[in-house]
Parts: C-alpha cells; structure tokens; sequence
C-alpha cells in the first residue's frame, strides 16, 4: 500500500505499549501494525511549512519557514527556555495563544529517558510530553501557574541534575537511573527555595510508558531526508517520536514536519 502527504509528528495514545498514528494530510496510519514489517519512505523534495501551509526550501523548528519560525507563537523563546517567558506581564508574540498555552498549569517533572532529568511542559500535554522524549517513567514534581514560574524551578535544578536526554541512550535503552523518583522528587523539592518550593506538586504518582519495540539497537545511526531521500528497512521499534529499524538506523519523525513524503507498506 502507499500514502503520501506531509509529515507531522506522530499522534500517541498512552496504552500498553503506545500506540502510534502518522498524519499524512488528513489520514492517519497506525504505525503499530508495520512493526515487524518493511517500509519505505521517500521524501519528494517538497517541504510544506506546517503553519502556513507556503512552499520552503528550508524547515526551522522542526517545520516552520522562516517568517512563521520568527513570528507565530508556536516557536517563541519560551517554548525551549520557560523562564524567558513574559506572558504574565501582558508581553507575547499573541496573548490570545499565551493565555491559552503560558498563563495555564505549568508542570515541572522529573522523567527518566536516558537518565534522570527535569522538565517543563504544559498540564495538558501530560503525559504526551513523556512520551515524546521517550521517558519510561515521569513523575510531577511542581505545579506552577505560568510558564515564566515553572522556568525559574527548572533552572534552579539544572545545577542539581540533568535537563536533556542523551537521544542515543534513550534509543539504546542504555538506562542510568536505579533510583526511586519519589524520593528524587523529595530531595529536588528539599534544595529549592521556599519561593519555589510552594508550588510542590501532591500527586506522587508514577506513570510507567512502555513502547513498542522488538529489539533495541546496538550502535544508531540517524537518518536526514535531507541526505537520504529514501529511508527503508524493517521497522523493528518506536520510541519518543523515533522510528527504529532492524540495520540499527533511526529517524526522527518530529524533526521533518512539512516534508513530504510517500510511504510504501504492507497491510
């Protein structure tokens, strides 16, 4: 069989193990069905910005063009560093989006992907978030009002721990962490100052994620549309929003939004 459209980042459903769906221009493709099986993705030299909709010869922010990638909402500073964020001083590209998206519940975890590490993502995007980096476990550790607020606690505790993922050990399942999260919840809580240490969440719950994978790989090796225009192979794995294949190959999904793209598979 064959679809062809531009690539968004893959839809998750939080089962066990994750369900996975491909957009491709209005039709989605359960992508848990071809593990196991060979695919065949060719991208046609045509990228589509994902907000736009406008021909580009180049994707910034994983499929913006460039005057979207400097002015829409989606790819303001806030959105990779929370404590830039201005919007609960009235300060943003769009408010409408910002009271929508920054002035909400912020949650600040604790996941482990690769190792143990903190992050930042919207209430709403729980646990989705989790699994797009392709965290086996997370863990809320504070509930902030604003985004700007749930900044000031990430970067207080990146001079305690990690706040990025080692993608290859992730995608190896080299996993660094034996400890208890509650309890690195409890000591991440004990060296923040009572200004921040407020916003503490109470729901100690951990949520377990289990992907759908056959084998993890040895060595990686990432693939780019746009060095290999035909990426092929059998599909043994997705983890975060990686496909992995049986020749130790990877390709990231998320990073080539508005790429277009036909895939050949077998029912």
């Amino acid at each position: 069989m064959q679809a062809e459209g531009n690539i968004r980042k893959m839809r998750s459903k939080n089962s066990i193990p994750i369900d996975y769906y491909l957009p491709l221009n209005g039709n989605e493709i359960y992508m848990n069905d071809l593990i196991g099986k060979d695919i065949q993705m060719e991208f046609i030299g045509e990228i589509n910005c994902i907000k736009c909709g406008r021909k580009t010869s180049k994707s910034f922010a994983q499929g913006y063009c460039y005057p979207c990638f400097i002015s829409v909402p989606e790819t303001e500073e806030c959105v990779l560093r929370p404590e830039l964020c201005r919007a609960h001083e009235g300060i943003a590209r769009d408010m409408d989006y910002a009271t929508k998206n920054c002035l909400i519940d912020q949650v600040v975890y604790l996941s482990v992907t690769s190792g143990i590490k903190v992050g930042v993502t919207r209430g709403t995007q729980v646990p989705t978030r989790w699994i797009d980096q392709g965290a086996l476990m997370a863990i809320e550790l504070a509930r902030a009002p604003n985004r700007y607020t749930a900044g000031l606690i990430e970067v207080f505790l990146k001079n305690h721990m990690q706040d990025k993922t080692n993608w290859t050990a992730m995608l190896k399942n080299a996993i660094q962490f034996d400890g208890n999260l509650i309890e690195e919840k409890k000591r991440a809580i004990s060296v923040l100052p009572d200004t921040l240490s407020v916003y503490e969440s109470n729901n100690d719950t951990i949520t377990q994620l289990a992907y759908p994978v056959l084998d993890y790989p040895v060595k990686v090796k990432s693939l780019n549309f746009d060095k290999d225009t035909i990426v092929k192979g059998k599909l043994i794995g997705i983890k975060g929003q990686y496909l992995i294949f049986s020749d130790n190959t990877v390709i990231n999904i998320r990073k080539f939004g508005g790429y277009r793209i036909k895939l050949n598979y077998s029912p």
